[in-house]
This record gives structure tokens, C-alpha cells and sequence, in this order.
């Protein structure tokens, strides 16, 4: 694509790397295939080669973002199933990161988006300030249909009611894992924002399998949100502040007791702590930092299966859909490892139909793009359903809120069906579900 950049605008790095981006694409329309929204709408705008258009235009003449700009922006998802299609390797996460940041500085937006994009950014990443806000969500519940009819907000209101859970989720205090055998490694978690409160379950299973295996796991001091949430909704500078705390906390342990790894159960998050590297690229404080961070990164299911960790326990043999979060398999490019262990663990897996659309969660998507969300989400139940399993496995905690209670499947975290099958508890989804355990151990069964 040719551009017409001046070279004050190239100055700036941030412009200088977006020109790059624009002038790798050749207009091929690869991409449309792919893409959620255009799947769903139709429009050229809504497509990545449109708002690449849209971007270029709005960048190179240096103007404030449109409200048309901004519609179409916003209705991205960042699914990245359009980086993994292109055959020009067009990035555009880093293209539509910076429109983001771009529309954040110059786009005032109505008085009741502002203010309801502005306290998800300040209760978010903030588990207890979540734990919280999940209580006035169960309150509200019953006033739903009042909420759902505010003009301007009230769909958006009404999702966010809908996605909390059922009951308030106590504060949790993470298990203490004996280690088992020989020291193998030892790895730092991160805790992260939201998982922790919807589902602690996630990283307490992680313990314990990587105890099992003889890994030690770190808790660092000072680690909280990887700043994905903020990252996504062009607030740069909260961003790079929680990635420059999390790198503080985790050099601290590389540098003293040491670290093997830096392990990610939220795939999300895991696709913006493996970009610490490019999004610091340029502070002369943290660029070393964020490098060495970026390097250790791993989400746990490619740390696992770099350990031959998983030695069955129980009789599985289960039929897992197993639904592969966009981050994961676009973001992270990650895809058969997450399955390989499933079946050695002895389930019988299968892929979802069209498992490269979205699900419709992408962060905060399915909060301030209700109605996209939703079709999305009742598409990929459906496929779900077309392959006929007993449960969902995924590895991303957006996934999981946004299926469950789609459909009478559990979806369950791949970590907790790992950590199942070599000895650990029933997890939590399977049990509400009615799901009955077998009570017998293979070993003891032998």
C-alpha cells in the first residue's frame, strides 16, 4: 500500500511503525474471509482491509478520529484471525493498538460511553474493586428490564448484569502445594485481574500440576493486571504502567531465586505480556527489561508440554470440543498443544467448526458490543454443539464467561481437566452440571 507520510510524522516512532504496518498490505482481501464483523455485517468498513483504509486515512492526514472511524474501530474484537490469514504479514494488532491509542487522544466521546468506559477501567483490573462491582451486578439483576431500556447504555448495562456470575465470588486465598520429588524448575504465575475473582480455581489447579511435576511456583510481589483491558481500549499510558510494574515484580525474582518461566493461564493476557517487548520498545528504562520478560513468557499449556508432565490417574475418556481462544491460536499462534494434552490425559478431543471465528468475548467486547457479542456467541454454541461433547475445554477466562450458561455443556478450563485427570478435584463447572466422577484411580484399579 503506498503512503504519504511526512517525515515530521515519521518522526514519531509510534507513526513511523504504523506506516511500516500499512505499506506491507497489498490489498488482497485475504482478510475479509476470516473476519467476525464482516461475517456478520457485510461491510467493507467492518473488515480489516477497511479499517486499514480508515486508519491510513485518519494517520496520514493527521486529523481527528470520526465518529465513523471510531464505530468501525471499535467493532473490531482483535481476534487476529486476519494476521493469521494474510499472507503479507500485515500486523495489524500493532496497526489497530495504535489507532486505539490515536482515537483515546483526539475523539471526545458521548458523556454516558465515557463515563461507563472509564469505570471499567478503574474497577477491571482491580480485583477487588471487580469483587465488588460483581456485587452491585447480583443486585441489580432483578432490574435488568429497567436497565436494558436507558437510552444510549442500556444494552451495555444489561450485558454486563447478564455476564456476572450467579453468586458473589469470596475472596479466595490460593492453596499451599507441597512440592512432589525433585525440583525441576520454578516458574512465577500471574495472578492476573479478573481471573482470579471469577475463577481462582484456574491457577490453584496450575499448583498443583506443576507441584506434582516438581515445580516450584513463585509468588512475586508487587504482580497484578498485564493492562490487556486498558491496552485494548487506547489507554496507553495505564498500559505500559501495569507492564512496567509486572516486569519490576518479575526481574526482581529473575534476578534473585531465578525463574524458568513466566506462566500464563489467560490467553488474553498471555498475547499482551509476550508484546511487553514491542509496546516498551523505546523506553530506555524497561526495553532490556520488557526483552528478558517477553523471552520467559509461556502460556502454561507450552510449558507443559516442554515437560511431559501429564501422567493419567483417572478414567477419562470424555468427548471434549475443545474451543480455541482467538489469543491463543491467533495471538499466540498456539495450536496443537492444548490438545495433545488433553488426549494424553486420555479424553477423546475434537475441533470446533469454523474454530478460527470468535466467540464474541475479546475483553471487554462483549460489554460494549452487546449485540455483535451475542450473534457471535450463539454461532459458536452452535458449532459447539454440532460436535456433540460432554464438556468444552478452552484456556482463556474471557472464553469461559462468555459460553458459560449458553448451553447445558460445562466449559472448563483446560488446566482444571489436566489437573483432573492426574489426580486432582472434580473442577467446579463439572460438578454444578451433575457430572459423576468415577471414584476409582487407575493406579489403584491396576
Amino acid at each position: 500500500m503506498q503512503t504519504n507520510f511526512s517525515i515530521t510524522q515519521l518522526a514519531d516512532p509510534h507513526m513511523r511503525e504504523s506506516e511500516k504496518i500499512l505499506r506491507s498490505c497489498v490489498h488482497c482481501g485475504f482478510c475479509t474471509a476470516t473476519c467476525p464483523t464482516y461475517l456478520l455485517l457485510g461491510d467493507e468498513l467492518d473488515s480489516p482491509r477497511g479499517r486499514i483504509y480508515l486508519i491510513k486515512d485518519m494517520l496520514e492526514n493527521g486529523r481527528p478520529a470520526t465518529e465513523e472511524v471510531v464505530k468501525h474501530v471499535d467493532r473490531c474484537l482483535s481476534c487476529l484471525s486476519c494476521m493469521t490469514t494474510c499472507p503479507s504479514g500485515v500486523h495489524y494488532m500493532h496497526l489497530v493498538d495504535h489507532a486505539r491509542a490515536y482515537i483515546e487522544n483526539t475523539y471526545k466521546r458521548p458523556l454516558a460511553d465515557r463515563m461507563l468506559r472509564g469505570v471499567l477501567a478503574l474497577v477491571l483490573p482491580y480485583p477487588n474493586r471487580f469483587r465488588l462491582a460483581l456485587a452491585g451486578a447480583l443486585a441489580m439483576k432483578p432490574f435488568r428490564p429497567l436497565l436494558a431500556g436507558l437510552p444510549g447504555i442500556g444494552a451495555k448495562l444489561a450485558a454486563m448484569v447478564d455476564l456476572a456470575p450467579a453468586h458473589f465470588p469470596a475472596r479466595h486465598i490460593p492453596e499451599t502445594v507441597r512440592l512432589e520429588g525433585e525440583r525441576r524448575g520454578r516458574v512465577a504465575i500471574l495472578e492476573g485481574c479478573a481471573q482470579p475473582v471469577l475463577k481462582p480455581s484456574i491457577n490453584d489447579a496450575t499448583r498443583r500440576l506443576l507441584a506434582r511435576n516438581g515445580i516450584e511456583v513463585a509468588t512475586p510481589k508487587g504482580e497484578g493486571c498485564c493492562g490487556a483491558l486498558v491496552h485494548h481500549m487506547g489507554r496507553e499510558s495505564d498500559a505500559l504502567d501495569f507492564a512496567r510494574r509486572n516486569i519490576d515484580a518479575w526481574i526482581a525474582e529473575i534476578d534473585g531465586p531465578g525463574l524458568d518461566a513466566i506462566i500464563i493461564t489467560a490467553s488474553g493476557c498471555g498475547t499482551t505480556v509476550k508484546d511487553y517487548a514491542f509496546m516498551l520498545r523505546d523506553d530506555a528504562a524497561y526495553a532490556d527489561k520488557a526483552r528478558r520478560v517477553t523471552a520467559l513468557t509461556k502460556d502454561i499449556t507450552e510449558y507443559l508440554a516442554g515437560l511431559d508432565a501429564i501422567r493419567p490417574m483417572r478414567r477419562t475418556g470424555q468427548t471434549i470440543a475443545y474451543h480455541s481462544a482467538c489469543s491463543m491460536q491467533h495471538g499466540q499462534q498456539i495450536l496443537d498443544e492444548p490438545k495433545r494434552l488433553l488426549r494424553d490425559a486420555g479424553f477423546v478431543v475434537k475441533d470446533v467448526p469454523e474454530g478460527h471465528i470468535c466467540c464474541g468475548s475479546a475483553g471487554t467486547y462483549n460489554m460494549m458490543q452487546p449485540e455483535i457479542a451475542s450473534q457471535l456467541k450463539a454461532r459458536k454454541l452452535a458449532n459447539i454443539a454440532r460436535t456433540k461433547p460432554a464438556l468444552v475445554a478452552t484456556g482463556n477466562i474471557g472464553c469461559i464467561t462468555q459460553l458459560s450458561g449458553g448451553s447445558a455443556i460445562p466449559v472448563v478450563h483446560t488446566v482444571e481437566l489436566l489437573d483432573w485427570a492426574s489426580g486432582g478435584p472434580l473442577p467446579e463447572a463439572l460438578a454444578r452440571s451433575g457430572f459423576v466422577e468415577e471414584p476409582a484411580l487407575l493406579a489403584a484399579a491396576q
